[in-house]
């Protein structure tokens, strides 16, 4: 008897966006709710999808506050624990748009440079080749006057950079040979809070997400 083909392996590494932030209720969406797990009922058994979101997680910056949300710290771990990995989903940014880093659309396109680099090469592990990757940018930051991260986040800097950050992260798709998805494309950031998904938009964005992830897959 043929051995059953082993399921493709999709790691879907970010930050809240990723784990299921429910800005309503700060509690974590389910799995009828969350566009992981909505990526996982489209693409069904053939691929099986991993989470791999953290609150606050950044880019490559340590948090002085909550510590431990270097994403390019984690990555080499997550890589690791999950090997091998044929598709990795990136979606980071938005923490990293925060008044305290004060860091530019370019610059935070600098520091995901960093962790598309670590993202796009083997390791010298067992089953650590490199995987296909989608990059995914999220969506602009909503309008925070009067909102309950306003003074974490303003609309003069953090807003209007993360209007940017789309074009930067499609220029390091292509320097980087990966996918890219524009996710404000498909979805605003909730009124609520300015920063994380309403409930309704994230089975559509599963859909498409799915449809990138076929591409890349080749099934």
């Amino acid at each position: 008897m043929a051995e059953k083909k082993a399921p493709v392996a999709v790691v879907c590494f970010g930050d809240s966006l990723t784990w299921g932030f429910n800005p309503v209720d700060k509690s974590r969406y389910g799995h009828d709710v969350r566009w992981t797990r909505r990526l996982q009922m489209e693409l069904g058994t053939d691929y099986y999808v991993i989470e791999e979101g953290v609150n606050g997680r950044t880019t490559v910056f340590e948090d002085p506050t909550r510590g431990d949300k270097n994403g390019l710290a984690h990555l080499a771990t997550v890589r690791k624990t999950h090997m091998p990995i044929d598709v990795l989903v990136i979606m980071l940014g938005s923490n990293d748009l925060q008044d305290r880093f004060n860091m530019s659309a370019e610059a935070i396109g600098l520091a995901m440079g960093r962790v598309l680099f670590e993202a796009t090469r083997a390791t010298d592990d067992v089953e650590g080749r490199a995987p296909k990757v989608l990059l995914m940018a999220p969506p602009p930051l909503g309008d925070f006057s009067g909102l309950e991260y306003e003074g974490l986040y303003s609309n003069a800097h953090g807003g209007a950079q993360s209007r940017r950050l789309a074009e930067v992260y499609a220029r390091l798709a292509e320097q980087y040979g990966t996918a890219f998805l524009d996710v404000g494309k498909h979805m605003n950031a909730s009124p609520v809070d300015a920063i994380h998904f309403e409930a309704a938009p994230q089975a559509n964005l599963a859909k498409v997400i799915a449809n990138e992830v076929r591409g890349l897959a080749g099934i």
